[in-house]
């Protein structure tokens, strides 16, 4: 067989790959005093670099074959690497917004920094005048460099993830992006015991559902004779062994489900938040969601397409456990980021409206809706990292209590990144909620789209709950203080709200890019 590299439509993920091994390189032979700023400028450019051959290579291909079918379905037609990966419309959007993501989340974790233990880091925009990390940070400058190789091999592997086209690739890239995030959730500074009892968890959590995934890829192999989507499609049609596939359908769920948190795959959300160092929180809660929805709907629309009636009865339970679930606990939470991780457990059900909707606008919305939420979720915990006290990060909601009279624009924003996760109009998150529903109804997930209604209504409860303690609480006397942002955490704040506005109150370009990505290759 004659194997083709397509360096051009691979280039984004193979510069995060080079970059994450140059990075290794930097941390081997650059003196220590210089390595932040090299890191940092590598990471950057690099993922700006990447996301220019995203728009190239959506640009190239668009002018040069808009239309194929005859002219029934527009978008991005390739196959790459001996038709391992499908670089395709849907494909090309989600690697721009997992690049945007990590951009955002980047500038989050710059602010980052070890302490001389080796076993700590703190944020430099959380620094109080005379306090023990000011003057750490003025004694050891910016020691902890180490973030960079790990989060560059990340976002590689998350680019690599949704583009996939066989079991095998997928799996390949699941780990690249898994074992990253396992050593980097273990990283908090202030808790530091329960920053590795969540990254303990989420590795051992993590396996299992990767040998699920890895059992289920070889159940559908000995049921089709191979791995690749396109052919696992063709080869059900026309196949008789439902007792391999059924299960193999299955246990590939299994390991999907848990990448994006859903119920009953979703024990590690909750304990991983709120381990773990909280700008790593923002970039797993948004980039990894897309990243897994991305390969999930491939998986289910490309290889599986043909038995939706099979694995749909599946999807509407997990997505009804979701929401409902996921509601109900937020509203229980008294920390800030367990209660942020239910909710994402929740509007992990309302994604998979936009997946069991099994069309192009069920695509096309599901796409959208995740832009909406990552924008929303990077924001959302780089103030939740501001919030703090004596002892570090104040995320009792407690502690929250008048925070509108001590900081008038943060709690501002972040009341702003609530009402978006509600669904309240004139924010994206309204948009993509609207546009989700509408495909499941026309999908015949009627039932569906009433659970979710009612759960979107438990939802703001308790983002109601956090905006009233903010502005119409007494703060406490010896309550903590919102710390002045630094230039780079302002630029992620600022990013975020904008598109959260943008998308709410001027969706129609953004909806026009997704539907007019077009479907998968099949």
């Amino acid at each position: 067989m004659k194997v083709s590299v397509e360096y051009q439509a691979l280039a984004p993920i193979i510069i995060l790959l080079a970059s994450g091994v140059l990075s290794v390189l930097v941390e081997a032979f650059i003196p220590r005093t210089l390595r932040r700023p090299i890191q940092l400028m590598l990471v950057l450019a690099s993922i700006v670099l990447a996301f220019a051959y995203v728009v190239i290579n959506a640009t190239a291909e668009l002018a040069g074959d808009p239309l194929v079918n005859g002219g029934q379905v527009k978008g991005l037609r390739e196959l790459a690497a001996s038709g391992s990966i499908a670089i395709d419309g849907p494909g090309m959007v989600i690697q721009g917004i997992i690049l945007l993501i990590s951009f955002v989340a980047a500038l989050l974790l710059a602010e980052r920094q070890i302490d001389p233990q080796g076993d700590a880091f703190a944020s430099r925009s959380s620094t109080l005048p005379g306090s023990e990390d000011e003057r750490q940070f003025t004694a050891q400058g910016w020691l902890q460099t180490e973030i960079w190789p790990l989060y560059l091999f990340c976002v590689g592997g998350l680019l690599l993830f949704p583009v996939s086209n066989d079991f095998l690739t997928m799996f390949v890239a699941l780990e690249v992006f898994s074992l990253p995030l396992y050593l980097i959730a273990s990283m908090a500074r202030r808790r530091r015991l329960l920053s590795q009892e969540a990254a303990l968890k989420y590795f051992i959590l993590g396996a299992f559902s990767s040998a699920f995934f890895l059992f289920g890829a070889a159940l559908i192999y000995a049921a089709t004779s191979s791995v690749n989507f396109s052919t696992v499609a063709v080869a059900m049609e026309n196949s008789s062994q439902d007792g391999l596939i059924i299960p193999g359908i299955g246990m590939i769920a299994v390991g999907l489900l848990f990448k994006v948190g859903a119920v009953p795959f979703h024990q590690w959300v909750p304990d991983v938040y709120q381990g773990s160092p909280t700008p790593l929180t923002a970039f797993m809660s948004a980039a990894t969601k897309v990243a897994a929805f991305g390969a999930l709907l491939r998986v289910f629309y490309v290889a599986f397409g043909g038995m939706r009636w099979d694995w749909r009865p599946m999807m509407w339970v997990v997505a009804v456990l979701s929401m409902v679930i996921g509601s109900l606990l937020a509203v229980t939470q008294t920390d800030m980021k367990r209660m942020l991780a239910f909710s994402s457990v929740a509007h992990t059900g309302f994604i998979l409206l936009g997946v069991i909707s099994t069309s192009a606008a069920g695509l096309s919305s599901t796409l959208f809706y995740l832009l909406a939420y990552g924008f929303t979720s990077v924001g959302v915990f780089a103030i939740v990292g501001l919030v703090r006290d004596a002892s570090g990060e104040a995320t009792h909601l407690s502690q929250w209590a008048g925070l509108g009279k001590k900081s008038p624009w943060i709690a501002t924003i972040f009341a702003l990144f609530l009402l978006a996760l509600a669904g309240i109009p004139l924010t994206s998150g309204f948009t993509g909620k609207f546009a989700v529903f509408t495909a499941a109804i026309d999908g015949g997930a009627t039932p569906l789209v009433i659970v979710a209604v009612v759960a979107s209504a438990v939802a703001a409860f308790f983002y109601a709950r956090v905006i009233v303690l903010m502005f119409f609480t007494e703060p406490p006397v010896d309550g903590p203080s919102v710390v002045v942002p630094s230039a780079l955490t302002t630029v992620a704040i600022g990013t975020s709200a904008a598109f959260t506005v943008l998308l709410g109150i001027a969706p129609q370009p953004v909806l026009d890019l997704v539907i007019n990505a077009g479907l998968f290759i099949r």
